[in-house]
């Protein structure tokens, strides 16, 4: 069997994540008449069919699944070993890989993005915004090397650090600014504006509403909290948002924010990173700034609850 290069086996990598040459192609920079040619020579080497080509789709053996479970072994291995260098230097430089939650990313992520650049100018940072699950499974798989997301996720492979907490805001039309805050169990009787499923929020707002068992008549789902705030705007119901969302949600939108008498909704937020990565006494550097980076945010729009210090969990 000839040797197998590490390119091959990345390209194979890329290529049964996206099930499309074209697409994979694009994702490791090269035509995809030399992706195709890699590939071949790697199923030449190997002696087996990695991948059954469909008209518009691949789809992978069951050899190539088996030798893609083994392949994203040695990918982890191989950037762990990347890692353990960049580890011995005193700053964090090279690439670095953050995954964001979709109710955190364009409110913070900007602020912390500056942050960390100009602190580490030799950073080169690489975001992904998707739902917990996602990030989870990244993570796991070594294609992240931190993410940003609501606590607690309770995966024993995992380091948490809890970075602060923020409160959940009531957003109803701008008409019923003057009317009572409803009492949450009030909020099954309206038409509620939810995250659709896959968010943590949306489970979140669920459970502050006490939802879980019977939900509401009328539970309509949006994609985003813009489209969220807007449908209130319009007139369509009412919904909840995290305290960072409210400054840019609510710029453009004809809706009043109230808050709910007594205990208030919250969530906690952090980050988390694999407990064998070995970046990580500069990951818990990186939290400080994100903790930093969120309680700028909070003073820079007069947002009432402090933020926490870094903990782990």
């Amino acid at each position: 069997m000839k040797n197998i290069t590490l390119k091959q086996l990345r390209y194979f990598d890329i290529l049964s994540r996206h099930g499309h040459f074209g697409r994979a192609a694009d994702a490791c920079a090269i035509s995809q008449p030399a992706l195709s040619m890699q590939i071949k020579e790697l199923e030449e080497s190997l002696g087996a069919d990695l991948f059954e080509r469909g008209a518009r789709q691949i789809r992978l053996t069951s050899f190539g699944e088996e030798f893609g479970r083994r392949v994203a072994e040695i990918l982890r291995a191989v950037d762990e070993l990347g890692d353990m260098a960049r580890a011995a230097r005193d700053r964090l430089v090279g690439r670095l890989r953050i995954g964001v939650i979709p109710t955190v990313a364009p409110y913070l992520l900007p602020t912390i993005i500056g942050n960390l650049t100009r602190q580490n100018p030799s950073l080169d940072i690489h975001v992904r915004e998707t739902v917990t699950p996602k990030l989870l499974q990244e993570l796991a798989e070594g294609r992240l090397d931190t993410a940003i997301v609501a606590l607690p996720v309770s995966e024993p492979a995992l380091t948490e650090i809890a970075l602060f907490s923020e409160d959940f805001v009531l957003v109803r039309p701008a008409e019923d600014a003057e009317k009572p805050v409803p009492q949450p169990e009030m909020l099954r009787e309206m038409r509620l504006l939810l995250l659709e499923e896959g968010h943590c929020f949306r489970d979140q707002a669920l459970s502050f509403c006490n939802l879980q068992s019977a939900l509401p008549r009328e539970l309509l789902d949006g994609s985003s909290l813009s489209t969220l705030v807007q449908m209130v705007g319009a007139g369509i119901g009412v919904t909840l948002i995290p305290e960072m969302a409210v400054a840019v949600e609510t710029r453009s939108a004809p809706v009043s924010i109230a808050r709910f008498a007594g205990a208030q909704p919250s969530r906690t937020i952090g980050m988390i990173w694999r407990q064998t990565n070995p970046l990580g006494k500069q990951l818990l550097q990186i939290s400080e700034v994100v903790r930093q980076s969120a309680e700028s945010l909070r003073l820079r729009h007069g947002r009432k609850r402090p933020g926490a210090e870094p903990q782990a969990r």
